[in-house]
């Protein structure tokens, strides 16, 4: 099994943290992992994606030209990538920030309002987390307690607070019926 994935959006979505949370679980659980940020200059609100491959077989290259799956968190990176999705792939959305619905009918489309979801709890910055949730809500990929354990026991016990409400966003994520 190899699943090639491409996150995308802007600088301060969390792009890369989702992209390194995704390559570091693949490694605990043995797989062959590839994780290959890119970002410009400006960082925060600048354009961002990463590639991840995870594999239970050897990976040639970390590149990715066309992904099995699309986790798009703006219209720029939805336009961008969406065309490049592998027949039979799957395209994750943030309904927020993306209007627009593919023509494509030989994908899969899911579609949350992550954006929306992590302002209305009050932590804009976990669009990423909300996200982690539905996309494993919607994979096979993990099981949903490995990953949320693998969000909270990643922080400090002195960050108590923090671990709660990403435990919260994960949640409403992985609850999502849209």
């Amino acid at each position: 099994m190899t699943n090639k994935i491409i996150l995308a959006g802007f600088g301060g979505q969390g792009i890369l943290f989702l992209g390194k949370k995704l390559a570091v679980s693949g490694m605990d659980k043995g797989l062959n992992v590839t994780w290959l940020p890119s970002y410009g200059p400006e960082q925060r609100g600048g354009t961002c994606n990463c590639s991840v491959i995870l594999s239970d077989n050897d990976i040639s290259s970390p590149i990715i030209g066309n992904p099995d799956i699309l986790v798009a968190f703006n219209i720029q990176s939805y336009e961008k990538f969406m065309p490049r999705i592998s027949s039979g792939g799957i395209l994750f959305a943030d309904s927020t920030l993306i209007d627009k619905r593919p023509e494509r009918d030989d994908i899969k489309s899911y579609f949350i309002p992550a954006t929306q979801i992590a302002n209305d709890i009050g932590m804009p910055k976990l669009v990423n987390v909300v996200m982690l949730g539905y996309f494993i809500k919607n994979t096979d990929i993990f099981t949903a307690d490995y990953i949320r354990s693998a969000i909270t026991d990643s922080l400090p016990a002195s960050k108590a607070e923090l671990r709660e409400a990403n435990g919260r966003a994960f949640d409403l994520g992985y609850g999502y019926n849209g």
